[in-house]
Parts: structure tokens; sequence; C-alpha cells
């Protein structure tokens, strides 16, 4: 299964944008999907979780409040949407899934993610 990530970009501090995963297969209906950033020279990060079910959502603290993860069933597509975008916000992102329903305290970790997809950057300028 591939995740194909898209709808990064060049934008100033303050505008939005939405980023999309779609999985190549129906395979994550009962997982969890979730997105993690990787600044340059930094580790890889959680920043947002949920179960595909929408029973449960995690957020990195740097980004709640600003940012929104969601999904569309019928088009199977998982959305992260950005506002109030900030300078350290840039960063590429990675849209990551597992086959298995996390635990909140789990959906941080990017161990428990088994699929990865290929990342889209994200650049904010001040």
């Amino acid at each position: 299964v591939q995740l194909q990530a898209c709808g990064g970009g060049m934008v100033q501090a303050g505008d939005s944008l939405r980023l999309s995963c779609t999985p190549s297969a129906r395979t994550f209906n009962s997982g969890t999907m979730g997105w993690f950033q990787q600044a340059p020279g930094k580790v890889r990060e959680f920043v947002a979780a949920m179960r595909w079910s929408g029973s449960t959502t995690r957020y990195a603290d740097s980004v709640k409040g600003r940012f929104t993860i969601s999904r569309d069933r019928s088009k199977n597509t998982l959305y992260l949407q950005l506002n109030s975008l900030k300078s350290e916000d840039t960063a590429v992102y990675y849209c990551a899934a597992t086959t298995r329903s996390l635990i909140f305290s789990t959906m941080a970790n990017r161990a428990d993610h088994d699929y990865w997809g290929q990342g889209t950057e994200v650049t904010v300028s001040s």
C-alpha cells in the first residue's frame, strides 16, 4: 500500500494550507492515520493523528488550535488543515498509517506507524 501525500507549498506566515494523503487501497478503514513533520537537521516529529473511525484524535502541543486533522471516507483521504502558519512549521510533512486502531498514548509514536508516504514540503516565510 502506498500513501500519496500532496498539498505542500511556499507560503507567508499567517497563511493556510491543506495537505492531503490518499492510500492506494482502502487498507486503513479500521486503523489509524497521522502526520509527522521533519524540519531540516531535525528528527521526524509527531504532528497529529486520528483513528479512521474518527473516535480519537491527538495533536502535538505546538499545533493545537492551528492544525486540524480530518478524513473523508468517501474519498479515502486524510487531510491536515494548517492555519496561522509560522516559520517554525517549515518542514517536510509525512503521512503515516497503520492498520491497527492505536490508543491515544501510542498515536505519537513513529514506530507504531507501519506505512509512510513520500512527504510534502511546507515552507513558511516570515
